[in-house]
């Protein structure tokens, strides 16, 4: 589509939304349970710490040291420790040619270009949003255009039941309900059942 934003600009929306969320948490907040399995709040959020430090290596050329993707063994700030590797994730993101960069993700066994590690990450943040959203139950506050690129990325993630999963990014996808909005029908491709969680405010109309 013309006048598009690119996929460094959507990631960015994604990420600093979900940001936004996680600086609204308390500390009575963090034991909260999140739609992703057998993960409360901290949990989530230290997977996220790791993920925006890993790509952010990537982004760097330094992707294949695992490292990088290690979660933070101190979480007794979570707030402060995710906003770090946000500033950390994004300056990376911004560094010219990075969508021409080959990004090493190890946790994938893959090698990407750069343009497609950022997908990765967009997509993962949008889901994330979400999740910290209903966790908290506070509005999620996602344009239509993000929403909608979510979507886009969803369709073309593999369904093959060997990728999905327990210890995989992502749940078996499910069956998507007529009528359903771009938030829904991304969640439910991914695995996530937004019918089992108190809609977030703003996101009503889509679950």
């Amino acid at each position: 589509m013309t006048g598009a934003p690119d996929i460094v600009t959507l990631d960015r929306i994604a990420v600093l939304e979900t940001a936004r969320l996680v600086d609204t948490a308390t500390a009575e907040d963090w034991a909260r349970p999140t739609p992703c399995a057998g993960w409360d709040l901290r949990r989530l959020i230290a997977h996220m710490t790791a993920q925006h430090r890993g790509f952010a290596a990537a982004a760097r050329g330094t992707g294949a040291d695992p490292a990088y993707w290690r979660e933070p063994e101190d979480l007794g700030e979570p707030s402060r420790i995710h906003r770090e590797a946000v500033t950390t994730l994004l300056a990376a993101f911004a560094s010219d040619g990075v969508q021409e960069r080959r990004f090493v993700l190890p946790e994938l066994s893959l090698t990407v270009p750069g343009s497609v590690g950022i997908g990765f990450h967009f997509i993962d943040h949008v889901v994330h949003a979400w999740d910290v959203a209903v966790s908290l139950g506070v509005g999620l506050d996602l344009p239509d255009r993000v929403l909608e690129a979510g979507l886009a990325v969803a369709r073309r993630v593999p369904t093959d039941p060997a990728g999905r999963g327990p210890g995989r990014a992502f749940a078996p996808a499910l069956d998507v309900p007529d009528g359903a909005g771009p938030l829904v029908e991304t969640l439910r491709l991914l695995g996530r059942t937004p019918e089992k969680w108190p809609p977030a405010v703003g996101t009503e109309r889509e679950v």
